[in-house]
């Protein structure tokens, strides 16, 4: 029986490979609770589709249980599992109507004719698709065929769906408008969702917590504030957000805070959190809105020459490309608050940042 702390769904050492060599899940451990949005987010081989799909029943773990609501179902065949499915490619039936597409998955459950009609308007009235039950598929443009296919998803009132990619063939305004969309449908009607993309904004704006996976494992598992804010190693820096790293050598550990030699020579310091012995190798990380142009040197900062390379206006903000420390891809965000910033292209400043904002990293050699 399940407890209300227990897990709604649970990989237990789950491994997945397809050739019997090489492990495309590596000794997956994540728990998820009911009613949760979950994001396995990663780049392409990262291993978060692979695990999507064995909870889906469509592949067999390797190794390891899947459980979900706190029964095994590693041999339950998809079909008996419950869970509704979102796919990129909306995979509705060309041939029937929107009504009819809905109204499938209920009645492969024997339900009532007339219990079917009123579920099936009371979903596309949530999804704001009613006035279109009667139209085909190929009547209907990407995102309407989206809200169908997540429609068809909520309509058996499953308690878990999962999505892969689902906003992947959308343009980017319709794209970030149905983010908001899925986000508060799940909020109304606290379904657990499980949701796997590579775009890392998508994945912040929509989630309670955010899996980051890379070469088949979790890099790191967090709400979405810690993640951006408080990476644990460079790869998830890199990978959530934009980040300016540099590499150095750790000189010394003091209360936290790491003195650290910059390939280029210069010597700033950081927060250290996940570096070596002294004398070993560290990637710095640091976000460019937390970066300060003409910055004066004051207690508890760091500070490095720089040469503004290139100015990008867009309204809120000014993108500033510059040389620093030798990396002329270096970027700083400055708030476009006043709409006189007085910069130029070609002049040399000071750039700073607070030393709690600069993370000091495992060491991670650029490609």
């Amino acid at each position: 029986m399940v407890q209300a702390n227990d897990p709604f769904v649970s990989f237990k050492g789950v491994q997945k490979s397809y050739d019997g060599e090489t492990l495309v899940v590596k000794n997956l451990n994540l728990d998820i609770a009911s009613g949760e949005f979950l994001t396995m987010l990663g780049p392409s081989g990262s291993g978060k589709t692979t695990c999507l799909m064995m909870l889906a029943g469509f592949e067999t773990a390797t190794h390891g249980d899947i459980e979900l609501g706190g029964r095994p179902i590693n041999n339950i065949p998809p079909h008996k599992r419950g869970i509704g499915m979102v796919f990129q490619n909306y995979a509705l039936f060309p041939h029937m109507t929107v009504g009819e597409n809905l109204a499938f998955p209920l009645k492969v459950r024997n339900m009532p004719t007339a219990e079917v009609e009123d579920k099936v308007r009371a979903v596309l009235d949530m999804v704001q698709m009613l006035a279109f039950i009667d139209r085909k598929p190929a009547q209907l443009s990407g995102g309407q065929q989206q809200r169908i296919a997540l429609a068809r998803a909520l309509v058996f009132n499953p308690e878990l769906v999962l999505m892969d990619e689902p906003l992947g063939a959308l343009d980017k305004q319709l794209r970030e408008h149905m983010q908001y969309e899925i986000k508060h449908i799940h909020e109304n009607l606290g379904v657990t969702v499980v949701y796997v993309t590579h775009d890392q904004s998508e994945a912040l704006t929509m989630s309670n917590r955010i899996a980051v996976f890379d070469d088949g494992i979790i890099q790191q598992l967090a709400d979405p504030v810690t993640l951006y804010e408080k990476p644990e190693n460079a790869f998830v820096a890199q990978f959530i957000g934009e980040n300016n790293q540099m590499l150095g050598t750790v000189q010394s550990v003091s209360k936290n805070i790491a003195t650290v030699k910059l390939d280029a020579g210069d010597v700033v310091k950081a927060l250290a959190v996940n570096v070596g012995a002294v004398g070993s190798r560290t990637t710095l990380s640091v976000r460019p809105e937390r970066c300060i142009v003409t910055a004066k040197k004051s207690a508890g900062t760091s500070s490095l020459d720089a040469r503004i390379e290139e100015l990008i206006y867009l309204g809120d903000h000014i993108r500033c490309r510059m040389s620093v420390a030798g990396d002329d891809q270096f970027i700083v965000k400055v708030p476009n608050t006043s709409g006189q910033l007085g910069l130029e292209i070609g002049a040399l400043s000071q750039i700073g940042w607070k030393n709690d904002d600069c993370r000091a990293l495992d060491f991670n050699e650029p490609v």
